[in-house]
């Protein structure tokens, strides 16, 4: 086996790298090297969000561990850095037992600090945080798209928390942070990144994985996605950042008589959809990174694209 090498599979939402993350670690479990699944994904943290997180439930598991899935409860916040913090710990904890980790994304800027580290922005100020909350985040916006337009066009207009910090790092800096992101990425490739990480990409054509979309929202709906949001609104165990998750987010607008259901759910497809023309954008950086292996995900079974992807990340001695 080629030592140290971390699988980093990335792909657009409902683009199968679950399974084939499964299909790998049982692939290489049967020649001898346990490996076992590391999620990168910031709503699967949370414990009872499991159906509209497509969280994989234990028959999907198929006996692989999984890791960083149902840390904390859905009332509190978590960090990109929490993140990190306990994936670098795991991570090092199985390659020093002989552990394969295979990383599997789901939230793209997890999947980014996992290999290049993370942008590193002015230390929180608890004071200007709580005075920027207090204006109310219309006016937030606002403002957000005055001193950065770039940032306000990626920020979703109701996710308080990260325009908050936006605004935050300019009051404290005087430079927008899609400025400093900006000139973070430029400087990305002089540091040396993770070791040993390969970028395993799933492409998929537009029209196919929006088709996809549209599945898995009704799929998720039939297994019970309004009842588990009921349950979690109604025993006020929804937190402000847990609450911006797809699907959670707009069941909660229609138990608040914003919406139908059936507008809900039909809301729920758009905004996927939409959320997998974003992730387009970090796709295409990943598939820049020198050495990434990328496969087309339509019409390949995932037990054979994992038969490839061994075949060309481990070998035997």
């Amino acid at each position: 086996m080629t030592p140290g090498t971390i699988p980093v599979i990335v792909g657009p939402t409902a683009g199968g790298k679950t399974a084939l993350a499964v299909e790998l670690s049982l692939l290489l479990h049967a020649r001898g090297t346990p490996a076992e699944v590391v999620t990168a994904d910031a709503f699967q943290v949370y414990r009872g969000m499991d159906i509209g997180t497509a969280k994989p439930a234990e028959q999907e598991q198929r006996g692989v561990p999984h890791h960083l899935i149902d840390l904390v409860e859905p009332t509190e916040g978590f960090t990109v850095h929490e993140w990190v913090r306990r994936a670098d710990a795991l991570v090092d904890d199985l390659r020093a037992r002989g552990v394969v980790p295979i990383v599997v994304g789901g939230t793209n800027l997890y999947v980014q600090a996992f290999l290049d580290g993370l942008f590193e922005g002015p230390e929180p100020d608890e004071s200007l945080r709580e005075e920027l909350r207090a204006r109310g985040q219309r006016s937030l916006r606002g403002e957000l798209e005055r001193v950065d337009p770039a940032a306000a066009e990626r920020i979703d207009r109701a996710d308080e928390r990260r325009t908050v910090r936006a605004l935050e790092v300019f009051r404290q800096t005087g430079t927008p942070i899609s400025e400093l992101q900006r000139q973070w990425d430029a400087d990305r490739a002089a540091r040396p990144g993770r070791e040993g990480a390969v970028v395993v990409g799933l492409s998929w054509p537009v029209e196919s994985i929006n088709r996809r979309i549209n599945a898995r929202v009704k799929g998720m709906v039939e297994r019970g996605l309004v009842d588990e949001v009921r349950g979690l609104w109604d025993a006020d165990r929804l937190g402000a950042q847990a609450g911006q998750a797809l699907g959670y987010k707009q069941l909660i607008e229609h138990f608040e008589r914003w919406r139908t259901l059936d507008d809900a759910i039909e809301r729920i497809k758009i905004e996927t959809r939409r959320f997998a023309k974003n992730q387009r954008t970090w796709l295409k950086r990943f598939r820049a990174r020198p050495g990434s292996v990328w496969f087309e995900g339509e019409g390949q079974a995932a037990d054979k694209i994992a038969q490839t992807l061994a075949a060309k990340l481990f070998t035997d001695n």
